[in-house]
């Protein structure tokens, strides 16, 4: 429940409780979350430069409603940080980095980018967020392994923030 109540600080929603109502627009941090995440899905099955994947996605349609800044920091940030957060991911992973479905494998990325390189952003956020694109883009109970790996690795990289598991 913390983590959804964190998220919706961060897209800057406010629900009433118990109250159903249509779901807020998505916030531009989440639309560059789901823009990085897709370039980056592109990139890990092309090995295509970033630059020319950063330049059509700029150019699809919406593009205009997501944070570019957070957009270019993710796509560029991961593929340059692609060993460290390998790195971070493989001892949370119960296969090989190889076997995880290329959404997995994208949105793991976007996730331990953001735990490591963006600690203004809270851990809880962070996970919420990669869990929402997970949800979105991939497999039926593919969100929960993105979760259960993205808790550990927080645990690791942020332990003052993020509580230990045994």
């Amino acid at each position: 429940m913390a983590t959804e109540d964190a998220a919706a600080r961060e897209r800057g929603a406010a629900q009433a409780p118990g109250r159903a109502t249509k779901a807020p627009p998505k916030s531009a941090r989440r639309r560059s979350r789901e823009l990085a995440m897709q370039g980056l899905y592109q990139w890990l099955l092309s090995h295509e430069d970033g630059g020319a994947i950063e330049a059509h996605i700029v150019q699809s349609p919406g593009f205009e409603k997501a944070d570019r800044e957070h957009f270019k920091a993710l796509l560029h940030g991961v593929i340059g940080a692609l060993d460290e957060l390998h790195a971070a991911i493989t001892p949370h992973l119960d296969r090989r980095v190889e076997e995880l479905s290329p959404v997995e494998h994208a949105t793991l990325l976007v996730g331990a980018f953001e735990l490591a390189h963006h600690p203004e952003i809270p851990y809880r956020v962070v996970i919420n967020e990669a869990v929402e694109l997970a949800k979105s883009f991939g497999g039926t109970d593919g969100y929960k392994y993105v979760n259960g790996v993205l808790d550990r690795v927080a645990a690791r990289l942020r332990p003052a923030e993020a509580p230990q598991r045994r």
